[in-house]
């Protein structure tokens, strides 16, 4: 598997440095932009530090973060995937979620020693925790196979606050994803045959037939979390 993985990647690889040549002016406006968004960030929070007097050089984040290219991209199929140019050699492994700066892409499911695939978030296996950014009640972001562009937000109470245009963000209940990543807007919903609970469409923030760069995210604390909680189970 390691081998096919490594033949089909360096395919994909040769093939994506022949299209990115031809789009560096457009691939260079967006990496312009979200440096500039980054930077509002910091300074953002360096106001907020500096007011509580802190020394920011020793705020630790429990999340190291990788960044990576997009060789190969499917979106047309039940179970899409994608490929990206880094792998084991680059410290990276199996389960780190996937994002760009504008939201997520999905979580990584297979991995070699230069090359790592990515199972999507348009992928009918796929199952994030998402929420609603302002009422904060929780949900599965799932996929229905119908828009590359639009995911679906099941098992939100039937009593929960939802308006058109709401913003979806990651839900933290899990050791893959931090809390408030983007994920996109509330384009329309409705009740569900038993009346118990809200079918969201979600129009996605990520343009997923056309990406590029991303981000991956290695939650340090993961595999400890992981084991206490199997302690739990096993006693139980």
């Amino acid at each position: 598997m390691n081998s096919s993985n490594y033949v089909t990647g360096s395919i994909y690889d040769l093939n994506s440095s022949v299209t990115s040549y031809f789009s560096l002016k457009k691939q260079n406006a967006i990496l312009i932009e979200e440096n500039n968004r980054i930077r509002k960030k910091l300074e953002s929070y360096k106001n907020k530090f500096s007011y509580y007097d802190l020394d920011i050089a020793s705020i630790n984040s429990k999340y190291n973060y990788y960044h990576a290219k997009v060789i190969n991209n499917s979106y047309s199929k039940t179970k899409n995937k994608l490929t990206i140019n880094k792998g084991t050699n680059d410290s990276l492994k199996i389960d780190l979620g996937v994002v760009t700066s504008k939201g997520i892409v999905g979580i990584v499911d297979n991995i070699s020693e230069k090359y790592a695939t990515i199972q999507s978030i348009l992928n009918t296996n796929s199952q994030i925790n998402a929420k609603l950014k302002k009422s904060k009640h929780f949900g599965s972001l799932i996929w229905n196979t119908v828009d590359p562009n639009i995911v679906q937000l099941i098992d939100i109470p039937r009593l929960a606050p939802v308006k058109i245009g709401d913003t979806i963000v990651t839900g933290g209940k899990s050791t893959i994803f931090p809390e408030g990543i983007l994920i996109g807007t509330v384009k329309n919903f409705k009740m569900t045959e038993d009346k118990n609970s809200k079918y969201l469409n979600i129009l996605l923030f990520n343009d997923m037939t056309n990406l590029e760069h991303v981000y991956l995210i290695n939650n340090i604390d993961a595999n400890e979390i992981i084991n206490l909680e199997k302690e739990i189970k096993d006693v139980e």
